[in-house]
């Protein structure tokens, strides 16, 4: 029968286990706000209610077309909802809903969220990742004087336009003046800007109301100094709107040089008592994107703080070996979603299928966040949230009581029969019923499920197969009781020979389980996983605690002659 001492012992250690699996946590997250790591004390509770318990967030999402029109809108959108689904997943088993509503729209139900501004960021980042080698050739600097001209006549002609010109407008046009000074160790694009610009009464028509109009660089030239990288150029974030607007013109992006495009930078770099944003003009071709992406994990390095690890496959891998060797001492932009992650590093040597990307000093839950998505993969075209809003349960309150109630009596009505029928074998198996209810619940909890009425349902379920498996077991060792045998050996055969049958039931219960999961969405998913944890935890109580509680027993009464059953 084994060590009746390690067998103690593990069931020992399995409660404390899921005792503590069970138990609230207080998380300490390390989060950056202008420019300071500020730290923020989260309890998270393991075991989350689903939509029809506590409700939780809607999302309606739909094609975002502002960037191009979409060809083929029925397949794009097909192939969206796969990618939503499967970052969905990545946040547990959390009972979502994905579904295609209509032709341009997908509805995402999330149970028990408690942050919502994280699973929207989540639902719609593209992810589309770029690897870009910035510009080394000055290239926007020999264009600016253009660039100045373009902006200075379209921004005028806007301000000409009669206010009831619904197309462009004055009012439409950033207004937001800089605060005119240059940081130490960075050096003007190219002239000082001048004090008076944006100065003076603002007023329609009135192109002296536009902050560089009348400066001697330019609108645009005075909002921008050069960086300490080729390709870098920073903005004050006070002016960071202004310079949007001006570098968002048509015109603007049309007279870029050929092959150039430009990336803001997602980071601030603060410089004495000023924030700047920077901006990358990059080689528009990329050396390699994120398809070729196989795992994300996001981790702690000591010098360069979180970070992302990333790993290519094998075609990927000996394409950016290839183009990294072409650029080695030239510096890479690591672009998400047409943003800069971080700064961009200079390339030391080639570098094959392995690589990271670093946060800038945003916490461990950004990076898993990415890590996420990049697993998921990119969408296939830009979503935009069109609808958010928290739901409340989709059950009502009688309807949640009355359900519980049911099952709880059900859960009632099952110990007294075992304790009234099987009497002493009754109350052991009972115990084993406790000990399957809390492993049971501490499993789900190791899978971050979200606990549901048909999640509840799979759990008082598998409650009566675990009192299945007990029946099968009693029933066998009366038998080899009525042949004579004793007790010791009767419950060693009944065991025994009740072990082909138990198993027999629980996998083709757990193979049903199995395929409900895998085709099954929302609270049929729910179902499975309660199911699921379930029959593990029944299969451990009824043949390994309960006969752990019968020997036990045994060394207790000195080899009982007789065994209430």
């Amino acid at each position: 029968m084994g060590s009746l001492k390690a067998r103690l012992l593990i069931i020992a250690a399995t409660i404390l286990a899921s005792i503590w699996a069970l138990l609230p946590r207080t998380v300490i997250e390390r989060t950056r706000r202008d420019g300071v790591f500020v730290y923020d004390t989260v309890r998270r509770v393991p075991l989350k209610r689903g939509l029809d318990l506590q409700g939780g967030m809607y999302l309606a999402l739909e094609i975002d077309e502002s960037r191009g029109a979409v060809a083929d809108r029925a397949d794009a959108l097909d192939r969206a909802i796969k990618v939503v689904r499967t970052r969905i997943d990545e946040f547990g088993v959390a009972e979502p809903v994905v579904q295609k509503a209509g032709e341009n729209r997908i509805i995402v139900e999330l149970p028990g969220i408690d942050d919502p501004a994280r699973a929207e960021e989540v639902v719609r980042k593209q992810a589309f990742l770029q690897f870009m080698i910035t510009d080394e050739t000055r290239a926007l600097e020999r264009v600016m004087p253009r660039l100045d001209q373009i902006v200075r006549e379209q921004v005028a002609s806007a301000a000409r336009r009669p206010s009831g010109d619904s197309s462009t407008s004055a009012r439409q046009v950033p207004v937001t003046p800089g605060s005119g000074q240059s940081p130490s160790g960075i050096g003007n694009l190219f002239v000082p800007r001048d004090s008076a610009a944006g100065s003076g009464d603002s007023a329609q028509g009135d192109s002296s109301a536009i902050p560089g109009l009348n400066t001697t660089a330019g609108p645009l030239s005075s909002l921008i100094q050069v960086g300490s990288i080729p390709g870098e150029y920073l903005i004050a974030e006070p002016d960071v709107p202004t310079a949007e607007y001006y570098l968002s013109l048509p015109a603007v992006r049309a007279a870029l040089p050929p092959g150039k495009v430009i990336r803001w930078g997602g980071d601030t770099l603060a410089m004495g008592s000023e924030i700047f944003r920077p901006f990358y003009v990059v080689n528009e071709r990329e050396i390699i994107d994120g398809r070729y992406i196989t795992s994300a994990v996001p981790n702690q390095d000591p010098i360069e703080g979180t970070v992302v690890q990333f790993e290519l496959n094998n075609e990927g891998g000996r394409r950016f070996r290839s183009e990294t060797g072409r650029h080695i001492q030239d510096y890479m932009a690591i672009v998400l979603d047409d943003r800069v992650m971080g700064r961009p590093p200079v390339i030391q040597s080639a570098i094959g299928t392995r690589g990271q990307i670093t946060m800038g000093g945003r916490n461990l839950q950004a990076a898993q966040d990415l890590a996420l998505v990049l697993r998921a993969g990119s969408l296939p075209v830009p979503l935009t949230i069109v609808e958010a809003r928290n739901i409340g349960a989709s059950l009502g309150e009688d309807a949640i009581r009355q359900g519980l109630s049911a099952g709880a009596l059900g859960v009632v009505l099952v110990i007294l029969i075992m304790v009234v029928y099987y009497r002493f074998s009754g109350f052991l198996a009972v115990l084993g019923l406790m000990f399957y209810g809390l492993v049971t619940l501490a499993v789900l909890a190791g899978f971050n499920a979200v606990l549901t009425l048909p999640g509840i349902a799979g759990f008082v379920l598998s409650i009566g197969m675990a009192v299945d498996a007990n029946f099968l077991i009693f029933e066998r060792i009366r038998e080899e009781l009525d042949r004579g045998k004793t007790v010791r050996t009767a419950i060693n055969e009944g065991f025994d020979h009740a072990w082909s049958a138990i198993v027999d039931t629980h996998v083709t219960t757990a193979l049903t389980a199995a395929i409900l999961y895998q085709f099954g969405t929302g609270p049929v998913r729910g179902f499975a996983v309660a199911l699921l944890a379930g029959i593990a935890a029944s299969l451990m109580s009824a043949i390994f605690v309960v006969r752990t509680l019968f020997y036990v027993w045994l060394n207790r009464s000195q080899g009982a002659r007789a065994l209430s059953i």
